[in-house]
């Protein structure tokens, strides 16, 4: 395989836009500001849930200029602006002339849910006077869309939709379109919104799971300047292999970690053993991270969000080596090893 690595990384998290706020947030190891979701049930009852959601964007320069974001939900301004950063101005602008092909590929988990809430609270009300012009923003794909419009760029574009570790499936995907020479580049992102469903539906496993939303987007590239991406393998599907510590270990041994106090592990853990499990069966003596504990966990962008905070440190020489994994809620597990 050619020499596949990232150029650039960006991020949207509840620490808020760009990475400087990311990694200032872990650094500190503070957490960010909890707010609250409420509904009123059909009794009266009011459900309160806990919440980190990404700040209001204070900084319109984060956020590339374009009439498509005017109508995009939450989740499309996410994952544009993680985009924009991981490309950088220069390169933007290159994509957006057609001096490179820039392939697109979103992975997701939750969607745009809050969009699809709205448009069929108004078909459920009163279909006469439902707004069409929802409809396109409740699909899936919606997010890759924007980013493809915004870009101007007419390469390859996909969403793959699956669990939490979904983002490693879609960089397989950029390393195979990178190979065939389908693009020049080819941007990653797990964009996720936030809404009541989703932050109920998490209540269910655990009360001290907090939900979050952000984005964060990976630039892939042949032969580049950055980290290398060494191994990505397929994910282990619990189809499979029901037992995640067995299949956790499957998945390590085709990494090809290496414990050696020089490689930094980004793990997927939540706080909440049952579900550390698999990830807990590792013995581990080098440095090691879990972010979801500190920023919420925000489903199918955390993949994302783990990833780049440890290119990050790979690039800042933190670290010879990462590894970033993820126990997928559903379908299996997934993780990725880079080297500076």
């Amino acid at each position: 395989m050619s020499r596949i690595v990232a150029s650039g990384v960006g991020a949207v998290s509840s620490a808020g836009w760009g990475m400087d706020a990311l990694l200032r947030v872990v650094e500190s190891g503070e957490p960010p500001a909890r707010g609250e979701f409420e509904r009123t049930t059909a009794d009266g009852r009011t459900v309160t849930l806990p919440v980190t959601r990404v700040p209001k964007l204070e900084d319109r320069s984060k956020l590339p200029r374009d009439p498509r974001l005017r109508r995009a939900s939450a989740v499309g301004k996410y994952a544009a602006a993680a985009l924009f950063e991981a490309l950088g101005p220069e390169r933007f602008e290159e994509v957006r002339a057609g001096k490179v092909r820039l392939g697109v590929v979103c992975t997701m988990m939750n969607g745009c849910v809050n969009y699809s809430n709205r448009f069929y609270g108004e078909v459920l009300s009163d279909p006469a006077t439902a707004s069409p012009i929802l409809f396109p923003e409740t699909v899936y794909n919606a997010p890759a869309s924007h980013l493809s419009a915004v870009t101007r760029c007419t390469a390859p574009n996909d969403t793959l939709v699956g669990d939490g570790a979904e983002f490693f499936t879609g960089l397989e995907l950029a390393a195979e379109w990178l190979e065939r020479g389908d693009c020049d580049l080819c941007a990653v992102v797990a964009p996720e919104e936030a809404d009541w469903l989703s932050a109920e539906a998490m209540s269910y496993y655990s009360s001290r799971m907090c939900p979050s939303e952000g984005a964060g987007a990976v630039v892939l590239e042949k032969d580049g300047e950055g980290p290398r991406l060494m191994a990505v393998p397929d994910a282990v599907n619990y189809a499979d292999e029901p037992d995640r510590v067995a299949g956790f270990a499957r998945l390590w041994n085709e990494l090809g970690v290496d414990d050696d106090g020089a490689t930094l592990w980004c793990d997927g853990r939540v706080g909440v053993g049952r579900y550390d499990a698999a990830e807990n069966s590792v013995e581990w003596r080098g440095p090691r991270m879990s972010l979801r504990p500190l920023l919420g966990d925000s489903m199918g962008a955390s993949a994302g969000l783990q990833t780049v905070v440890a290119l990050a440190k790979l690039t800042a020489g933190a670290a010879e080596r990462a590894v970033v994994t993820s126990v997928g809620g559903n379908e299996g597990l997934g993780g990725a090893l880079w080297a500076r």
